[in-house]
């Protein structure tokens, strides 16, 4: 029986196979063209994944991007299934062969039942019929390579593109978390709206995420550059503008800081002896944002603790879900099933 590790996250999908490692990375996006049929409007799918991203600010009227997932909901099940299947056919587990397979999903701390409803249809559509689930925290932190103690308890912090997941937990389970709606995809945003109404320069998505990823820095030395295109606000004429890591300085702590306010909010909310463990330990950082640079400087000295980050933190849940597969005795303690 094939098995198979699935992050379906709001930006990126990531599929991990126990033997072989990560076997996908790619946007959870695809390109859908409107159209009506005898007065009835339709959607046709354009293309999936990466080759739908490019399409962004690209493609023609009719045709829009969308992600079927959001803020670690699936807000769109029949589209999720077709990019779901379509990921699924380039790792080739096809439909005949998915009723083989077994599937660990992962997702957000604090997940309710509805939302384990939609993954139980999503994986049925796709063909699946053996499924289980295992929380954001747990993942992370064993993406680290690291064991977990029966009662040892540990803090993860796992920062992704709408969703941020923050929990203290242990082998027995969890013992406080959280997740909230921020995440990489709020920088983006704020940055496309200071360049237009400050320097009157329009950037797209695309773009404002390259600039948060080659010169975002939490660093207040950093001088990264970079130029970008775009158009200017009052004329539409195409230009370009020098983006340096100063400029964006202001953006990305804004949002940092908000997300260690609740850091510090379920790190109160914790026993002193869990609180001091954890003290000790330090908290697991993870996610995409993690890899910025100065970002684990910044959070150890503004919450005055160790911060470990781990070498592919964007990569991080989906390898921790592998081990989770892999070990029989993790799996009890750290999945659940339907």
């Amino acid at each position: 029986m094939k098995k198979l590790v699935i992050d379906f996250g709001s930006a990126t999908t990531k599929i991990y196979m126990p033997g072989c490692g990560v076997v996908l990375t790619e946007a959870t996006c695809l390109a859908v063209e409107e159209y009506e049929e005898r007065g009835e409007k339709k959607l046709g799918i354009k293309a999936y994944g990466d080759k739908a991203r490019a399409l962004a600010g690209r493609s023609a009227v009719n045709t829009r991007i969308v992600s079927p997932v959001f803020e670690g909901d699936i807000v769109h099940e029949s589209l999720a299934a077709h990019l779901l299947s379509y990921f699924l056919e380039k790792v080739e587990i096809p439909l005949r062969k998915a009723r083989h397979a077994e599937v660990m999903f992962i997702l957000p701390c604090g997940a309710k039942a509805e939302l384990k409803a939609k993954y139980s249809r999503l994986a049925g559509a796709c063909g699946i019929d053996t499924i289980r689930f295992t929380l954001t925290p747990f993942a992370a932190v064993l993406g680290h390579n690291v064991i977990i103690g029966e009662s040892t308890p540990m803090f993860s912090v796992d920062i992704g593109a709408t969703i941020t997941n923050i929990a203290a937990f242990s082998q027995d389970g969890m013992i406080s978390g959280l997740n909230i709606n921020l995440g990489g995809s709020n920088i983006d945003v704020h940055l496309i709206d200071e360049l237009a109404e400050n320097s009157g320069f329009k950037i797209g998505a695309l773009t404002a995420e390259r600039i948060k990823n080659s010169v975002g820095s939490l660093l207040h030395d950093d001088n990264k550059l970079m130029v970008a295109d775009g158009r200017e606000v009052q004329t539409g004429a195409p230009a370009s503008i020098a983006v340096n890591s100063g400029m964006i300085l202001p953006i990305i702590t804004a949002y940092i800081d908000k997300i260690l306010e609740y850091v510090r909010l379920v790190i109160s909310r914790l026993q002193p002896d869990v609180a001091s463990a954890i003290m000790r330990g330090g908290i697991y950082l993870t996610g995409g944002v993690a890899k910025m640079d100065g970002l684990a400087e910044y959070v150890g000295d503004k919450l005055g603790i160790s911060v470990n980050l781990p070498e592919e933190p964007a990569l991080a849940a989906v390898i921790g879900g592998g081990a989770i597969l892999s070990d029989y005795e993790l799996c009890e303690r750290l999945s659940f099933d339907e």
